[in-house]
């Protein structure tokens, strides 16, 4: 099931606010919201309020638990921008651009990883028992050959 939390209208460049999301990606809900709240960036503010809401959408709407849940998609894209001017030398003028940024935010469960463990130890026993297989079949072909030329 996937839960999805939007925060549209941030006064924050999307360039900026990418580094924030950039990092969470694919991580765990407390991982992330841990690594937000260590984050020097202004816009890890805004990225974390919006994961705080995505998973009390999730516990409350959808009855899920905190920690089975992982951010599956993240994007930061740019808003609307407002538009200003600076006066220059010599009569000119500069613009000033103020961005703004939609953050939308995916929620979704992790799967049991238990059958993933119990497959790679089976495929390693395999894997181990064949290189055993093959080793006695070469030494029973040495032991062969060793006994022909005697």
């Amino acid at each position: 099931m996937d839960i999805t939390a939007k925060a549209r209208f941030i006064r924050m460049s999307p360039r900026k606010v990418r580094l924030a999301v950039d990092v969470i990606r694919g991580l765990g809900v407390a991982e992330a919201e841990t690594r937000l709240s260590v984050m020097k960036q202004l816009s890890a503010e805004p990225v974390k309020k919006l994961l705080k809401s995505a998973v009390a959408n999730a516990e409350h709407n959808f009855k899920l638990s905190s920690e089975a849940l992982y951010v599956k998609t993240i994007t930061a894209d740019g808003g609307p921008v407002a538009k200003r001017w600076t006066p220059k030398a010599f009569g000119r003028a500069t613009p000033i651009r103020h961005r703004t940024t939609h953050i939308s935010l995916t929620l979704s469960e992790r799967e049991v990883k238990e059958e993933v463990a119990d497959k790679k130890t089976t495929k390693k026993k395999t894997s181990s028992a064949k290189k055993s297989a093959a080793k006695q079949v070469s030494t029973a072909a040495v032991s062969k050959d060793e006994g022909s030329k005697q």
